[in-house]
């Protein structure tokens, strides 16, 4: 049994108490409810304590629903809550000016009551997806930063590489839940380097043959960390752990392997995460300026890195700064 201060909370927005009552019978068993008769009252309901889903008229007096719906929209801290607006109009050019200002769907009056429950219900089953799915990314965003917390500039350089692969991937010709699906899953490419130890880590100096080789483990490591998912998050999160140190010409590791053998997601993140390691103070060295990066990026094109996409990466240099300056401390 949920307990009443479990059940998800709906706010009602109708200017006819009668409507309100009749909401209130339908709704009442399996959700907690508030009442607004206006649009400002429905704004003030919502400040105190953000619903999870709002049933909103279209025709009030004074400030009409879809007034009320474009104030939620244009606040960051409500943009998220779903409205669905609840009246007796059936314009489509209504229909159409709702949807335009953010509703996520409409209900007609006089309302059916099973219509109504449905649809309150699948808005919110959507609502609690999208929260996992976020969780899900942040989950991953974070454990892409444990693996390399002890780096002072991590949070930075998750994040722009990551922003850096996603610009790039577009640039590529990929779609943007693609090029999106890339974005997320960047910040794991180096979650294998929890396997390896600090003094090879954080060595302020160039490694020996044998750390080197230590070193070099952490691709397969952190493949074997993120292997077996069915997640398309963690999939790809696995390819580039275990093939972001492959090079186009084959001397990379930990397969060698060679031009589009490697996938073109890793072949996008390799350039994001060199380019931005490279203008990134580290352990073992300074940053280098940004001239001398894509200086290296364009001399390694068709060597350590995929030829069309490195010189299509300095082609977006503009980007590629405003992006390092927006994720600069």
């Amino acid at each position: 049994m949920i307990s009443p201060s479990e059940k998800p909370r709906i706010l009602v927005v109708d200017d006819e108490p009668v409507n309100l009552k009749v909401m209130q019978r339908v709704l009442a068993e399996d959700y907690r409810l508030a009442f607004a008769k206006s649009g400002p009252a429905a704004l003030e309901l919502v400040a105190q304590e953000p619903p999870k889903l709002i049933l909103l008229d279209v025709m009030m007096p004074g400030m009409s629903g879809i007034e009320v719906c474009q104030a939620l929209k244009e606040d960051p801290a409500t943009r998220a809550i779903p409205v669905i607006f609840v009246t007796a109009m059936n314009d489509h050019d209504d229909e159409y000016n709702g949807f335009e200002v953010g509703a996520v769907d409409y209900i007609t009056k006089p309302i059916t009551p099973a219509l109504v429950r449905a649809r309150v219900k699948n808005h919110l089953s959507l609502v609690q997806a999208e929260l996992l799915q976020q969780a899900h990314i942040d989950l991953v965003q974070r454990l892409g930063s444990a693996a390399e917390y002890k780096d002072e500039d991590t949070g930075e350089h998750i994040l722009r590489m990551s922003h850096y692969s996603k610009l790039l991937a577009l640039a590529a010709g990929l779609n943007e839940a693609h090029a999106e699906l890339i974005r997320q899953a960047a910040p794991m490419h180096d979650v294998g380097k929890i396997g390896i130890p600090d003094a090879i880590l954080l060595k302020p100096g160039r490694l020996t043959t044998e750390e080197f080789e230590h070193m070099k483990a952490h691709a397969q490591i952190g493949a074997n960390i993120l292997r077996g998912s069915q997640s398309p998050l963690i999939k790809l999160a696995h390819t580039l752990a275990l093939e972001h140190h492959e090079k186009w010409d084959g001397s990379g590791y930990p397969k060698g392997l060679r031009g589009e053998q490697i996938s073109l997601e890793a072949r996008i993140v390799a350039i994001a995460d060199v380019f931005d390691a490279l203008t990134s103070k580290r352990p073992y060295k300074p940053a280098w300026p940004t001239a001398d990066a894509f200086a290296l990026i364009a001399d390694q094109a068709g060597h350590h890195f995929d030829p069309a996409l490195a010189n299509l990466f300095i082609t977006l240099e503009a980007d590629i700064l405003a992006i390092r300056q927006e994720y600069s401390k």
